[in-house]
This record gives C-alpha cells, structure tokens and sequence, in this order.
C-alpha cells in the first residue's frame, strides 16, 4: 500500500497575494486619472482589505481606519492626522491636500470621520479607496457614498475554488486538489479562516508520491480561532436543540431527514441560520466546521449513541458511485453532490477502487483533471494493482502534459481505443465519425466540413452539458475554422476562459491560445523565462528591475493558469498540427 510520507518543512504565512485579478485592474483604475476613487464591500473574510493593500502597493496615501472601541470619540479614525481638537470643516481642509486616502473598516467609523469621509468624497480632491462590511450597520454618511452615487461600488463574493487554489499555491506551494477543496469547503471562503486552518494543518501536511504535491487527511484541527467562531452561534442553542445539532453532526456526511428529527426545535435552528432544508426534505448543519466541533464536544457514550453504523456509508457510497456512472452513460457531467466519499477522502479512510475509478473519470470528464488524478491516486492507495484506476491515473496525466502515453500520438491507435471522441478532440474526425452519437457525433461532424459556426454550437452543448474541456477544444478549433475575424476572436476567449478552469489542461487544441491573453510585455518575459533564462537574465536583456520581471510572470501565471515557470515551454510551443 502507498503512504504519504510525512512533511516537516513549516508553511511560511502569510502568503502573498493571488488571485482576483480583475477586481485589483479595477481598483486600481479608479486611482488614476481623473477617477475619485472607489468603495470596495464584501463579507468578512473575503480579502478586500487585502485586495486594496495591493492596490496601492508601492504608492503614497495615507490611511485609517474604524474600530468598535473608538467609535464614541470624534475623529478617532483619523487621530495620527489631525491636530487634538478640530472641526469637520477644518478636517476636511486639513486632508484635502491628501492624494489618496485609505479608509478600513469604515462601517466602525465615529460619526465624525464619517462625515469627514463623505466632505473629502463631495470636495472631490482626494481619491478615496472605502472598505466596508456587508450585513453590518455602516454610519449614513458611508452608505451614501455608493447609494448618492459619489463614488462606485465594487462587491466583492467569497473567493471561489479557483481563487482559494492558487492562493494556497502561492503561499504553501502546491497542496493536492482535495486538500485545497476541502480547506476551501471548511472555510467557505473566508481568507482569515482559512489562514487559520492552513497553519493548523502545516504539520499533518504528507508528500503525495509522485508528485510535489503535499495532502492533508485526518479530523479538522479545532483551532481556537475554529472554536471561537463557532461556539458564538453553537452556544446560543437550548438543550432541545443542542441534541437536533448533534444528531446532525453524527449523522455527517449524510444529511437527517425532516421526519427523524424533532420539528420544532429545526423550525428554531432554521431561523437562526444553523441548519439549511432542501426541497428533498434533507437537513444539514448550516456550516462544514459546525460538525466537527459538536462531535468533539460531545462525551463517548453520547458519541457511540449517535453515530451511525459503517454499513450504512458503504450503502451511500455506492449509490453515489451508480449516480455518477449514470450521468456519464446520460452524456452529463454537471456536478453533483459527492460528501461521503469526500468525506472518506479527508478523514484518510481507504476508497474503494471502484469507486476511485468512477470519481477519477466523472472529474476527468468535467476537465477537473488535477481532481481526476488525485481520487485516482486515492484509489491505488488502497489498491495499488488496480488497473481501471491506474488507466484513469494515466489519462489525466497525459491531459495535464505528464503522459505516461503521449496523447498526441498515433491517431491510427487511438481510434480503436475505448473513447473514439479523443480522435476528435485531436483533429481526425474522419476516422471515428461513425462510431459516435450526440453531440459528439455532431462534433465530429463540424470539424469535418470546418464549419466555425457549428464548432461553436457544439461548444455552448458541451459546456451545459458539463464537458468543459471538450467546450473548450471545440471553441479552440472554431478560431481556424471562422472566416469572420470577429467570430474568430469571440470564439478564442471563450476557449481561453474555459480552458482556465480545466486545471492546466495541455492539449493541441489549446496550445497557442494563451499567449495571447497576455499584454506585449508579459508575453516577451515568457518566452524568455520559457527558454529558460532567470529574472536576472531577463531583467538585463530587457532593461528592467528584477522585481518588475517577477510581477509580470506573476500576473501572467494567473493568467496562463500555471503555477511556476515549470509550464511555460509547453504554453509557448506549438505541437505540430494533426493529419486531417
């Protein structure tokens, strides 16, 4: 059986920041010319502070910011720049020299520097950078500042699974895909929470064999910043609820169902937003952290009379292994709900390889690819012989440009391999088209005749479908095959924004692509940085700092997908093109 070896080597936080790449274009656009600024809101937890930091990175403005305990003393926020004793008139002169003004945490401003803030917006000389907190009171003249329309609002939501990936990679190197999920499930997007969490775990972190990737599998660890949060909501439940919460969290991964649970005390835990009732009648606890922490609490033999028996989780496992079979035999891939074996993944059980193999190929299919490989290798770790795994092992590596078989290769012997539509997918239609169905038949079809408008069609199919992949490689092939520049341009960045969420896919269809999305200067610093020249090297030949070179590869690993310099000869060659 494989193991993963354990990791010693500490987690250097805070990390840099990642991720949001349009939202800082757009801030930072509303500092220049002759823009008066911008407000930025969001939960807490979502990075906006964060966001507008880099913002002004390397710029001068002053800053203050709202906290609870000054908020009954004029002015406090902004104490270190005015004199002891001032009138908003004469405050607002005072500042009005400023160029650009930070303000933090401005729903916690005094009435005062609220005021003063709304006179610096009206006078119009500084640019305002405004951070404030959603759901939480904020003073009149805050909220006027966007509802007055003085200044734009941007509202940011809770950083999204492509976000909270490459923001772990950049500040912990590279974790595997169900780690990062899960720490993004456990978080729920919070950045704050999951800085806690990934200091937590830097120690339980393992090398997963073959790879540079490292995992985490076994309990939550119950920070005290994990216990705080949630025991301000779990503590607030009577003892009637208390046992409805905790019949919840030992029925996890399972949901509980309205009839098995006690009515009164859900409608109480409903309204109070602990729990959350589909349209199925299923109830589950309201927050991925509630569980582990109730079940901590909880003695032995409260915990023994509760938990649910292992058979039962084996009969659910295999249903949800017979649904996502289904929805591939169906052609559809949209995602459905996989928590138990999710959750024997991050508790470090063994996963039955068939299940393995499924999973594996339900992700593969979706352009998940870093996902199919991992619950294939989750699979061979329990199994190591297991050949349906290891072969679901090997297509996702040779999607992701580590073939054990090279993908672009003799097409003659792909055809006659179990998936014809990779033969399309290649650009030899003509050998499988009638050996397909669907909308891959159709397809085929279209790339035959070289019909752009049709590729496209096909494209828009297979993505509501699920396949965002195959979506992109048609919308890829569509570029040749338009006779409309325009068609040819829409039909490229479609490719390139869904060929962004296939986790590094490398195939022909998508090579040569990227580089275009980058500006005339990143797309010089690849090339080099691809050749394999240094930032230093890079720097002199350019007549740049260092640091410059690093902050365009930096923007344009986001942009490229990638996750070091490691990709760019593969993004910037393009494979030769296939037989038609």
């Amino acid at each position: 059986m494989t193991t993963y070896e354990r990791d010693a080597t500490p987690l250097e936080l805070p990390w840099p920041f990642a991720g949001r790449e349009d939202e800082l274009e757009l801030v930072r656009r509303a500092l220049t010319g002759g823009r008066r600024g911008i407000v930025v809101t969001g939960p807490a937890g979502c990075g906006k502070t964060r966001l507008v930091t880099e913002a002004v990175r390397g710029t001068d403005c002053a800053r203050a910011a709202g906290t609870p305990e000054s908020r009954a003393l004029p002015f406090a926020a902004f104490a270190h720049l005015l004199p002891e004793t001032v009138t908003l008139h004469r405050a607002v002169q005072l500042l009005a020299g400023v160029r650009t003004l930070v303000v933090d945490d401005a729903h916690l401003l005094d009435d005062a520097s609220a005021a003063l803030v709304h006179q610096l917006a009206v006078h119009g000389r500084t640019r305002l950078l405004v951070v404030a907190t959603d759901g939480t009171p904020a003073p009149g003249a805050i909220s006027r500042l966007w509802t007055g329309e003085l200044l734009p609002r941007l509202t940011l939501e809770p950083s999204a699974q492509e976000e909270i990936a490459q923001l772990l990679t950049a500040g912990a190197g590279p974790l595997d895909p169900l780690t990062a999920g899960r720490l993004h499930r456990l978080s729920q997007g919070d950045l704050r929470l999951l800085r806690d969490l990934l200091g937590a775990v830097r120690g339980r972190l393992t090398h997963v064999p073959g790879t540079g990737e490292r995992a985490w599998r076994g309990p939550v660890p119950l920070t005290t910043a994990v216990r705080e949060r949630t025991a301000r909501v779990l503590d607030r439940a009577c003892p009637r609820e208390r046992e409805t919460l905790d019949r919840l969290a030992f029925a996890e991964p399972l949901p509980l169902h309205l009839d098995d649970a006690d009515i009164g005390a859900l409608e109480v835990l409903e309204s109070d937003g602990l729990i959350r009732v589909d349209d199925a009648g299923t109830v589950r606890l309201a927050h991925p952290l509630h569980g582990p922490v109730l079940r901590a609490a909880a003695g032995r033999l409260r915990a023994r009379r509760l938990a649910r028996t292992p058979d039962v989780y084996a009969a659910a496992l295999d249903a949800e292994s017979a649904a996502l079979a289904h929805r591939i035999d169906l052609a559809d891939v949209r995602a459905v709900p996989t928590p138990v074996g999710e959750w024997l993944v991050a508790e470090g059980r063994t996963l039955p390889c068939g299940y393995a193999a499924v999973r594996a190929r339900f992700a593969r299919l979706r352009g998940e690819l870093r996902d199919a490989a991992a619950w294939a290798r989750e699979g061979l770790r329990g199994t190591p012989s297991d050949a349906s795994c290891q072969d679901e092992l090997d297509r996702a590596s040779a999607l992701l440009g580590e073939p054990a078989v090279d993908i672009r290769g003799d097409l003659d012997a792909l055809a006659n391999l179990a998936d014809p539509y990779d033969a399309v997918r290649l650009g030899a239609p003509e050998k499988v088209i009638d050996r397909l169905t669907g909308v891959f038949a159709r397809h085929a079809d279209a790339l035959t005749r070289a019909d752009g408008p049709a590729l496209d069609e096909v494209a828009e199919e297979l993505e509501r479908r699920g396949f965002t992949l195959f979506a992109a490689e048609a919308h890829a092939q569509a570029v040749g095959a338009h006779r409309d520049p325009r068609a040819a341009r829409h039909s490229r960045t479609r490719a390139v924004a869904l060929a962004r969420r296939c986790q590094g896919a490398r195939t022909p269809a998508l090579s040569g692509l990227v580089l275009g999305e980058l500006t005339t200067r990143q797309r010089q610093i690849v090339t080099l940085a691809a050749a394999g020249l240094s930032n230093r090297q890079i720097a002199e030949r350019l007549t740049l700092s260092i640091r410059t070179v690093g902050n365009h590869l930096y923007s344009a690993y986001a942009r490229l997908g990638a996750n070091d310099r490691g990709a760019l000869p593969w993004l910037t060659e393009m494979p030769e093109a296939q037989p038609a």
